[in-house]
Protein backbone atom coordinates (compact mmCIF):
# COMPACT_ATOMS: atom_id res chain seq x y z
CA UNK A 1 0.00 0.00 0.00
CA UNK A 2 1.02 3.84 -0.92
CA UNK A 3 2.69 5.71 1.92
CA UNK A 4 0.99 8.88 0.58
CA UNK A 5 -3.15 8.28 -0.08
CA UNK A 6 -4.25 11.83 -0.08
CA UNK A 7 -2.84 15.50 -1.05
CA UNK A 8 -3.93 18.55 0.60
CA UNK A 9 -3.61 21.57 -1.91
CA UNK A 10 -3.77 25.19 -1.58
CA UNK A 11 -3.92 27.81 -4.31
CA UNK A 12 -3.11 30.92 -2.88
CA UNK A 13 -3.21 34.41 -4.09
CA UNK A 14 -0.91 37.07 -2.47
CA UNK A 15 -3.56 40.28 -1.93
CA UNK A 16 -0.89 42.58 -1.94
CA UNK A 17 2.01 42.98 -4.31
CA UNK A 18 4.65 44.07 -2.07
CA UNK A 19 3.71 41.37 0.17
CA UNK A 20 5.19 38.69 -1.59
CA UNK A 21 8.83 38.22 0.30
CA UNK A 22 6.76 38.01 3.49
CA UNK A 23 4.58 35.82 2.82
CA UNK A 24 6.91 33.73 1.61
CA UNK A 25 9.75 33.69 4.38
CA UNK A 26 6.30 32.97 6.38
CA UNK A 27 5.32 30.00 4.52
CA UNK A 28 8.60 28.26 4.75
CA UNK A 29 10.67 29.32 7.36
CA UNK A 30 7.57 29.37 9.89
CA UNK A 31 4.49 27.73 8.92
CA UNK A 32 5.37 25.16 6.66
CA UNK A 33 7.76 23.68 9.04
CA UNK A 34 5.20 23.34 11.76
CA UNK A 35 3.30 20.87 9.88
CA UNK A 36 5.60 18.29 9.85
CA UNK A 37 5.12 17.08 13.54
CA UNK A 38 1.71 16.48 12.82
CA UNK A 39 1.10 12.50 12.92
CA UNK A 40 0.64 12.14 8.88
CA UNK A 41 1.84 14.57 7.26
CA UNK A 42 4.52 13.07 4.63
CA UNK A 43 6.04 15.55 2.44
CA UNK A 44 5.24 19.10 1.38
CA UNK A 45 6.14 21.80 -1.22
CA UNK A 46 5.43 24.93 -2.70
CA UNK A 47 5.60 26.33 -6.21
CA UNK A 48 5.01 29.72 -8.00
CA UNK A 49 3.61 31.14 -10.88
CA UNK A 50 5.90 33.63 -11.86
CA UNK A 51 4.96 36.52 -13.96
CA UNK A 52 6.46 34.54 -16.77
CA UNK A 53 4.34 31.25 -15.98
CA UNK A 54 1.23 33.13 -16.15
CA UNK A 55 1.78 34.07 -19.21
CA UNK A 56 2.63 30.59 -20.17
CA UNK A 57 -0.85 28.98 -18.54
CA UNK A 58 -3.16 27.09 -21.27
CA UNK A 59 -6.48 27.36 -19.21
CA UNK A 60 -6.60 30.39 -16.71
CA UNK A 61 -10.38 30.02 -15.33
CA UNK A 62 -11.74 32.93 -13.31
CA UNK A 63 -11.72 31.13 -9.89
CA UNK A 64 -7.66 29.98 -9.94
CA UNK A 65 -6.32 33.16 -12.74
CA UNK A 66 -5.56 34.87 -10.04
CA UNK A 67 -3.01 32.46 -7.57
CA UNK A 68 0.51 33.02 -7.65
CA UNK A 69 1.20 29.79 -5.84
CA UNK A 70 0.63 26.14 -5.04
CA UNK A 71 1.21 24.31 -1.80
CA UNK A 72 0.98 20.57 -1.73
CA UNK A 73 1.11 18.54 1.13
CA UNK A 74 1.03 14.63 1.03
CA UNK A 75 -0.85 12.77 4.14
CA UNK A 76 -0.95 9.22 4.94
CA UNK A 77 -2.61 7.77 8.13
CA UNK A 78 -4.11 8.46 10.24
CA UNK A 79 -5.68 11.21 8.13
CA UNK A 80 -8.97 11.83 9.95
CA UNK A 81 -6.74 12.63 13.46
CA UNK A 82 -4.11 14.73 10.82
CA UNK A 83 -6.84 16.85 9.36
CA UNK A 84 -8.27 17.19 12.56
CA UNK A 85 -4.99 18.80 13.85
CA UNK A 86 -3.41 20.53 10.74
CA UNK A 87 -7.02 22.47 10.95
CA UNK A 88 -6.67 22.94 14.70
CA UNK A 89 -3.10 23.92 14.41
CA UNK A 90 -3.76 26.98 11.94
CA UNK A 91 -6.29 28.26 14.17
CA UNK A 92 -3.55 28.01 17.03
CA UNK A 93 -1.09 29.94 14.41
CA UNK A 94 -3.65 32.89 13.40
CA UNK A 95 -4.68 33.14 17.00
CA UNK A 96 -0.81 33.32 17.57
CA UNK A 97 -0.70 36.10 15.07
CA UNK A 98 1.64 33.66 12.89
CA UNK A 99 -0.60 33.88 9.81
CA UNK A 100 -0.01 35.95 6.97
CA UNK A 101 -2.75 38.45 6.32
CA UNK A 102 -2.47 39.28 2.55
CA UNK A 103 -3.35 35.91 1.24
CA UNK A 104 -6.29 34.27 -0.06
CA UNK A 105 -6.63 30.79 -0.39
CA UNK A 106 -8.33 30.35 -3.41
CA UNK A 107 -8.78 26.62 -3.65
CA UNK A 108 -8.11 24.23 -0.65
CA UNK A 109 -8.80 20.95 0.93
CA UNK A 110 -7.77 17.50 0.76
CA UNK A 111 -8.25 15.40 -2.69
CA UNK A 112 -7.25 11.38 -2.62
CA UNK A 113 -4.66 9.73 -4.88
CA UNK A 114 -6.40 8.39 -7.74
CA UNK A 115 -2.97 7.19 -9.75
CA UNK A 116 0.72 7.41 -9.86
CA UNK A 117 2.74 7.21 -12.63
CA UNK A 118 6.54 7.91 -13.29
CA UNK A 119 8.44 7.95 -16.74
CA UNK A 120 10.54 4.76 -16.79
CA UNK A 121 13.67 7.02 -17.96
CA UNK A 122 13.69 8.19 -14.13
CA UNK A 123 14.07 4.83 -12.54
CA UNK A 124 12.12 5.55 -9.21
CA UNK A 125 8.94 4.04 -8.83
CA UNK A 126 5.83 5.84 -9.20
CA UNK A 127 5.18 6.19 -5.47
CA UNK A 128 8.28 7.68 -5.35
CA UNK A 129 8.26 10.41 -7.98
CA UNK A 130 6.83 13.09 -5.91
CA UNK A 131 9.73 12.86 -3.82
CA UNK A 132 12.41 13.25 -6.41
CA UNK A 133 14.10 16.50 -6.62
CA UNK A 134 11.80 18.80 -9.56
CA UNK A 135 12.56 22.02 -11.20
CA UNK A 136 8.75 22.75 -11.34
CA UNK A 137 5.60 21.08 -12.22
CA UNK A 138 2.56 21.85 -14.77
CA UNK A 139 -0.96 21.48 -13.15
CA UNK A 140 -4.07 20.63 -14.40
CA UNK A 141 -7.28 21.40 -12.45
CA UNK A 142 -10.83 19.77 -13.83
CA UNK A 143 -13.93 20.37 -12.78
CA UNK A 144 -16.54 17.73 -14.06
CA UNK A 145 -20.07 19.02 -15.27
CA UNK A 146 -22.57 18.55 -12.46
CA UNK A 147 -24.51 16.01 -14.20
CA UNK A 148 -21.86 13.42 -14.34
CA UNK A 149 -22.34 10.52 -11.93
CA UNK A 150 -21.46 10.67 -8.35
CA UNK A 151 -17.71 9.55 -8.23
CA UNK A 152 -16.64 10.42 -11.90
CA UNK A 153 -14.10 13.33 -11.95
CA UNK A 154 -14.07 12.99 -15.79
CA UNK A 155 -10.43 11.19 -15.11
CA UNK A 156 -10.02 9.51 -18.38
CA UNK A 157 -6.31 8.78 -18.06
CA UNK A 158 -5.64 11.00 -21.23
CA UNK A 159 -3.91 13.00 -17.89
CA UNK A 160 -1.87 10.18 -16.54
CA UNK A 161 0.52 8.00 -17.97
CA UNK A 162 -0.08 8.24 -21.34
CA UNK A 163 -0.49 11.97 -23.21
CA UNK A 164 1.28 14.21 -20.65
CA UNK A 165 3.83 11.29 -19.10
CA UNK A 166 5.13 11.23 -22.95
CA UNK A 167 6.06 14.95 -23.07
CA UNK A 168 10.05 14.96 -22.30
CA UNK A 169 10.52 16.36 -19.55
CA UNK A 170 7.81 14.91 -17.29
CA UNK A 171 9.23 12.92 -14.58
CA UNK A 172 6.16 11.77 -13.18
CA UNK A 173 2.21 12.62 -13.11
CA UNK A 174 0.08 12.44 -10.13
CA UNK A 175 -3.79 12.07 -10.18
CA UNK A 176 -5.77 13.62 -7.69
CA UNK A 177 -9.86 13.89 -6.86
CA UNK A 178 -12.16 15.73 -4.23
CA UNK A 179 -14.52 13.34 -2.16
CA UNK A 180 -17.54 13.56 -0.13
CA UNK A 181 -15.26 11.39 2.97
CA UNK A 182 -13.81 14.67 3.69
CA UNK A 183 -16.45 17.05 4.30
CA UNK A 184 -16.86 16.66 7.88
CA UNK A 185 -13.53 18.38 8.04
CA UNK A 186 -15.07 21.60 6.27
CA UNK A 187 -13.23 21.51 3.24
CA UNK A 188 -14.93 22.40 0.39
CA UNK A 189 -12.83 21.40 -2.71
CA UNK A 190 -15.60 20.57 -4.94
CA UNK A 191 -15.65 17.62 -7.14
CA UNK A 192 -12.60 18.56 -9.13
CA UNK A 193 -9.43 16.79 -10.21
CA UNK A 194 -5.93 17.78 -9.86
CA UNK A 195 -3.34 16.23 -12.11
CA UNK A 196 0.15 17.26 -11.43
CA UNK A 197 2.98 16.94 -13.69
CA UNK A 198 6.29 16.84 -11.86
CA UNK A 199 9.44 18.12 -13.88
CA UNK A 200 13.06 17.78 -14.56
CA UNK A 201 13.59 20.40 -17.34
CA UNK A 202 12.58 24.09 -16.79
CA UNK A 203 9.10 24.65 -16.70
CA UNK A 204 8.68 27.23 -19.40
CA UNK A 205 10.51 24.73 -21.77
CA UNK A 206 7.42 21.92 -21.39
CA UNK A 207 4.44 24.63 -20.60
CA UNK A 208 3.88 25.10 -24.66
CA UNK A 209 3.77 20.82 -25.22
CA UNK A 210 2.00 20.37 -22.28
CA UNK A 211 -0.90 22.50 -22.81
CA UNK A 212 -1.51 21.50 -26.18
CA UNK A 213 -2.32 18.15 -24.56
CA UNK A 214 -4.39 19.22 -22.15
CA UNK A 215 -6.83 21.62 -24.25
CA UNK A 216 -6.64 19.24 -26.83
CA UNK A 217 -8.14 16.18 -23.65
CA UNK A 218 -10.72 18.76 -22.44
CA UNK A 219 -14.71 17.75 -22.73
CA UNK A 220 -17.58 19.73 -22.25
CA UNK A 221 -18.47 16.90 -19.34
CA UNK A 222 -14.83 17.40 -17.47
CA UNK A 223 -13.49 20.96 -18.79
CA UNK A 224 -10.11 22.14 -18.11
CA UNK A 225 -10.53 25.40 -15.56
CA UNK A 226 -7.08 25.32 -14.70
CA UNK A 227 -3.72 24.58 -16.66
CA UNK A 228 -0.17 26.13 -16.31
CA UNK A 229 3.32 25.78 -15.03
CA UNK A 230 4.77 26.73 -11.44
CA UNK A 231 8.45 27.03 -10.48
CA UNK A 232 9.67 25.15 -7.56
CA UNK A 233 10.79 27.48 -5.13
CA UNK A 234 14.04 27.75 -3.46
CA UNK A 235 14.28 29.07 -0.08
CA UNK A 236 15.74 32.90 -0.20
CA UNK A 237 14.81 32.95 -3.54
CA UNK A 238 11.79 35.45 -3.49
CA UNK A 239 12.14 38.31 -6.22
CA UNK A 240 9.85 36.97 -8.86
CA UNK A 241 7.57 40.37 -8.32
CA UNK A 242 9.85 42.44 -6.62
CA UNK A 243 8.63 45.17 -9.82
CA UNK A 244 5.47 44.98 -8.63
CA UNK A 245 4.19 41.90 -10.65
Amino acid sequence: MAKVSVGFFSFTEVTDPAEHRSYNAWHQLDHMPEQYPLPGVVFGQRWVSTPACRAARAVDGALLAPIHYVTLYLMGEPLDETLREFRALGEELHAAGRFHEHRRSRLSGPFDVTAMAAAPRVLVSAEAVAFRPNLGVYVVVREPDAGAAAGDTGDTGDTGDGALLGVDGVAGVWTFAAGERFAGHRWRPGRRAVTVCYLDREPLGVAGALGERVVASSTVASPVVFAGPFETITPWHWDWFDQGG
